[in-house]
């Protein structure tokens, strides 16, 4: 199973309860940035193996975490900040997994769209 997990936008104490327990439960975790993840997992006391997944290595990390989804270990996609597959590479290990016939879904959180048009005063 794949899982594309949404982090937050600014504050860490945004992280939604059911992100922080998909996060403890997966094998492996594909990171826009190991780095900014590794802080993230850090403040939440989560120890898991990352596997980075950006634009400059989608094709080769792509690879890697499709065999480990055959091989029937659980991953979660996260990015930097918001949701996967929004202004980064996630839509093509979404597809990738799809071809594959791999269950895919979502972990939803905060979105800077929706506060952005909340804050702005207009009629939603």
């Amino acid at each position: 199973m794949l899982y594309l997990i949404a982090t937050p936008i600014g504050n860490l104490n945004d992280m939604t309860l059911r992100a922080l327990e998909t996060l403890q439960k997966v094998d492996v975790i594909a990171s826009e940035d190991t780095r900014k993840t590794g802080l993230l997992l850090k403040h939440f006391s989560i120890s898991k193996p990352q596997i980075a997944f950006h634009e400059h290595n989608e094709q080769r990390a792509g690879e890697r975490i499709e065999a480990l989804l055959k091989q029937g270990k659980a991953v979660a996609m996260v990015t930097n900040a918001g949701t996967p597959g929004i202004s980064d590479p996630g839509f093509t290990l979404v597809r990738r997994a799809i071809s594959a016939q791999i269950d895919v879904t979502m972990i939803p959180g905060p979105t800077a769209f929706v506060m952005a048009l909340v804050l702005s005063g207009l009629p939603v």
